[in-house]
């Protein structure tokens, strides 16, 4: 039972943690975790967090919202999507208490997790692409959770809401998946620079999805206009997993020919792999139609390693 605060009780910031804040309304209500910084190369959403500690702090009507704005500090000091370690968060759920830095790491934010009502996972491409905006969840077995999630991503309204494969572990969807509790993750842009339209439109979502539990005090939050313009769902195995789709057959450095959003059609070029040992061009292709999700934004690559991915639209 969720603890009922004296009432007309003033909102409250809590530090819980050096990157952690717990913003109270005073009045019960729902528990929303907000998680930034799963990976370290990812700077958007941890600027939407702190974005988000000023603004929900004037606005919270109910419940109770906690902001983590880097979820792994070894992957976030190093600058890139793995910790020290070497191990990559977003695989590595639900952690040790006792291991490596992002096992601990993971550990801590599972806790976390297992705590809440809901749960928002903010992500960009990092430095390895660049992604379509996206608010995404995992094919729930439970339809009621399933439909909570779906809302939710329709309340953080991006131009895509994507449901995919609910069989992955590792991830703190998988966490939430298991603790039975609504989870939505967003992915937006990336190539290891900053877009403050990308900040913007996390607060803007994280906002859009108070307003949507009712947590928001009245008349604060107006988000009348969908920005939806595809909604996908795909039960396949690894439906979600980015880096399996459109794998390198050549080494070397990869200059991309289409742009993200656009739409392709099966064999139309996609870019090319130019190796400068050898001296040969490696011309790649669409493998399918439909929408660019993603393309590779970091030039050096390896063979096996993702050049991008197409969303087929119906």
């Amino acid at each position: 039972m969720k603890k009922i605060l004296p009432a007309g009780e003033p909102i409250m910031k809590t530090r819980t943690g050096e990157y952690i804040t717990a913003i109270q309304s005073g009045l019960a209500g729902p528990r929303v975790l907000i998680v930034a910084g799963v990976h370290g190369d990812e700077y958007e959403p941890m600027l939407a967090v702190m974005n988000l500690r000023r603004e929900i702090q004037e606005v919270l009507g109910s419940g109770t919202v906690t902001l983590i704005a880097v979820a792994n500090e070894s992957a976030y000091r190093a600058g890139t999507r793995t910790g020290s370690d070497a191990l990559d968060m977003a695989r590595t759920c639900p952690g040790k208490q006792e291991g490596t830095e992002t096992e601990v790491a993971a550990f801590v934010l599972s806790g976390h997790i297992r705590e809440c009502d809901y749960l928002i996972d903010l992500h960009t491409g990092g430095a390895l692409f660049e992604l379509f905006p996206l608010c995404g969840y995992m094919l729930h077995p439970d339809k009621q959770i399933l439909k909570a999630q779906r809302l939710m991503a329709a309340a953080f309204n991006l131009p895509l809401i994507w449901g995919t494969d609910a069989r992955p572990e590792g991830r703190t969807l998988s966490v939430a998946r298991d603790s039975g509790i609504p989870a939505i993750y967003a992915e937006y842009g990336g190539g290891n620079e900053v877009r403050g339209s990308i900040v913007d439109a996390y607060v803007k979502g994280c906002l859009g999805v108070l307003a949507h539990l009712n947590m928001l005090k009245a008349d604060v939050f107006n988000n009348s206009n969908s920005e939806v313009v595809y909604q996908v769902e795909d039960d396949q195995p690894d439906s979600g997993f980015l880096q399996g789709k459109m794998l390198s057959a050549a080494e070397g450095i990869f200059i991309p020919r289409v742009k993200v959003g656009a739409m392709v059609e099966k064999g139309e070029e996609w870019g090319t792999v130019f190796d400068p040992v050898d001296g040969r061009a490696h011309p790649v292709f669409a493998e399918a139609s439909g929408l660019v999700l993603f393309v590779r934004k970091y030039p050096t690559v390896a063979v096996g390693a993702s050049l991008g991915g197409i969303l087929k639209i119906q």
